[in-house]
Protein backbone atom coordinates (compact mmCIF):
# COMPACT_ATOMS: atom_id res chain seq x y z
CA UNK A 1 0.00 0.00 0.00
CA UNK A 2 1.55 3.38 -1.43
CA UNK A 3 2.40 5.55 2.16
CA UNK A 4 0.46 8.20 1.20
CA UNK A 5 -2.82 5.66 1.24
CA UNK A 6 -1.94 4.66 4.45
CA UNK A 7 -1.74 8.12 5.72
CA UNK A 8 -5.01 9.01 4.42
CA UNK A 9 -6.72 5.83 6.22
CA UNK A 10 -5.36 6.55 9.50
CA UNK A 11 -6.34 10.12 8.96
CA UNK A 12 -9.56 9.42 8.09
CA UNK A 13 -9.97 6.97 11.38
CA UNK A 14 -8.71 9.47 13.38
CA UNK A 15 -10.96 12.06 12.13
CA UNK A 16 -13.62 9.68 12.89
CA UNK A 17 -12.28 9.01 16.26
CA UNK A 18 -12.64 12.76 17.40
CA UNK A 19 -15.03 14.36 15.53
CA UNK A 20 -17.57 11.64 15.54
CA UNK A 21 -21.18 13.24 15.78
CA UNK A 22 -22.63 10.65 18.64
CA UNK A 23 -21.70 11.25 22.01
CA UNK A 24 -23.06 8.58 23.87
CA UNK A 25 -20.74 6.70 26.07
CA UNK A 26 -20.75 4.04 28.42
CA UNK A 27 -18.81 2.61 31.15
CA UNK A 28 -16.19 0.42 30.68
CA UNK A 29 -13.91 0.98 33.62
CA UNK A 30 -14.37 -2.86 34.55
CA UNK A 31 -13.00 -3.99 31.48
CA UNK A 32 -10.88 -5.75 30.81
CA UNK A 33 -12.32 -7.95 33.75
CA UNK A 34 -9.84 -9.39 36.51
CA UNK A 35 -10.44 -13.12 37.12
CA UNK A 36 -11.06 -13.59 34.10
CA UNK A 37 -9.68 -13.83 30.26
CA UNK A 38 -10.68 -11.10 28.04
CA UNK A 39 -11.02 -10.50 24.30
CA UNK A 40 -11.90 -6.52 23.20
CA UNK A 41 -12.77 -6.25 19.51
CA UNK A 42 -12.67 -2.15 19.60
CA UNK A 43 -14.25 -0.75 16.35
CA UNK A 44 -17.44 0.84 15.32
CA UNK A 45 -20.79 0.02 13.89
CA UNK A 46 -20.71 1.06 10.80
CA UNK A 47 -16.62 -0.40 9.97
CA UNK A 48 -17.45 -2.75 7.17
CA UNK A 49 -14.48 -5.40 9.12
CA UNK A 50 -16.35 -4.72 12.42
CA UNK A 51 -20.37 -5.42 10.90
CA UNK A 52 -18.49 -8.83 9.44
CA UNK A 53 -16.95 -9.33 12.93
CA UNK A 54 -20.19 -8.91 14.73
CA UNK A 55 -22.33 -11.80 14.31
CA UNK A 56 -18.83 -13.94 15.10
CA UNK A 57 -18.59 -12.10 18.45
CA UNK A 58 -22.05 -11.95 19.61
CA UNK A 59 -22.00 -15.80 18.57
CA UNK A 60 -18.39 -16.32 20.66
CA UNK A 61 -20.26 -14.30 23.57
CA UNK A 62 -22.83 -16.78 24.06
CA UNK A 63 -20.29 -19.53 23.83
CA UNK A 64 -18.14 -18.23 26.13
CA UNK A 65 -20.15 -17.13 28.87
CA UNK A 66 -18.92 -17.22 32.14
CA UNK A 67 -15.44 -18.64 30.92
CA UNK A 68 -14.39 -15.38 29.13
CA UNK A 69 -15.39 -12.02 28.59
CA UNK A 70 -15.60 -11.23 24.85
CA UNK A 71 -16.59 -7.32 24.52
CA UNK A 72 -17.11 -5.00 21.76
CA UNK A 73 -16.69 -1.31 22.13
CA UNK A 74 -17.42 1.04 19.20
CA UNK A 75 -14.56 3.75 19.24
CA UNK A 76 -16.83 6.34 17.31
CA UNK A 77 -19.44 6.23 20.20
CA UNK A 78 -16.77 5.86 23.07
CA UNK A 79 -13.93 7.48 21.95
CA UNK A 80 -12.28 8.62 25.36
CA UNK A 81 -11.54 4.29 24.59
CA UNK A 82 -9.73 4.56 21.59
CA UNK A 83 -7.39 6.64 23.58
CA UNK A 84 -7.50 4.26 26.58
CA UNK A 85 -6.50 1.15 24.56
CA UNK A 86 -3.68 2.88 22.38
CA UNK A 87 -5.86 2.06 18.94
CA UNK A 88 -5.28 3.96 15.78
CA UNK A 89 -6.85 1.27 13.37
CA UNK A 90 -10.05 -0.26 13.47
CA UNK A 91 -10.84 -3.23 14.04
CA UNK A 92 -8.30 -3.88 16.67
CA UNK A 93 -8.78 -6.76 19.21
CA UNK A 94 -6.68 -7.18 22.53
CA UNK A 95 -6.60 -10.13 24.80
CA UNK A 96 -5.88 -9.98 28.24
CA UNK A 97 -4.87 -12.58 30.84
CA UNK A 98 -6.94 -13.14 34.41
CA UNK A 99 -4.54 -10.60 35.83
CA UNK A 100 -6.07 -8.02 33.08
CA UNK A 101 -2.47 -7.99 31.17
CA UNK A 102 -2.69 -7.87 27.72
CA UNK A 103 -1.39 -10.85 26.30
CA UNK A 104 -2.28 -10.12 22.47
CA UNK A 105 -3.29 -7.66 20.12
CA UNK A 106 -4.09 -7.74 16.32
CA UNK A 107 -5.15 -5.08 13.99
CA UNK A 108 -7.83 -5.60 11.33
CA UNK A 109 -10.56 -8.62 10.84
CA UNK A 110 -10.20 -11.42 13.34
CA UNK A 111 -11.77 -14.80 11.97
CA UNK A 112 -13.94 -16.30 14.50
CA UNK A 113 -11.29 -19.78 14.23
CA UNK A 114 -8.42 -17.61 14.99
CA UNK A 115 -9.94 -15.84 18.30
CA UNK A 116 -11.34 -19.37 19.39
CA UNK A 117 -7.11 -20.38 18.87
CA UNK A 118 -5.70 -17.71 21.08
CA UNK A 119 -8.45 -18.01 23.73
CA UNK A 120 -7.29 -21.36 24.04
CA UNK A 121 -3.69 -20.93 23.63
CA UNK A 122 -4.96 -18.24 27.00
CA UNK A 123 -6.18 -21.54 28.79
CA UNK A 124 -9.73 -21.01 27.95
CA UNK A 125 -11.87 -24.19 27.76
CA UNK A 126 -12.95 -23.77 24.17
CA UNK A 127 -16.98 -24.73 24.45
CA UNK A 128 -19.40 -26.89 22.29
CA UNK A 129 -21.10 -24.38 19.18
CA UNK A 130 -24.33 -25.26 19.35
CA UNK A 131 -25.89 -26.10 15.68
CA UNK A 132 -28.47 -23.43 14.36
CA UNK A 133 -31.24 -24.98 13.21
Amino acid sequence: MPLTKKYSIILFVVFMLFFSANGFTQDFSSIPAKGMVTMIDLGAKKCIPCKIMAPILVKLEKAYKEKANIVFIDVWENRQQASRFKIRVIPTQIFFNKDGEEVYRHVGFLDEKSIVDQLTKMGVVTPEFKEQG
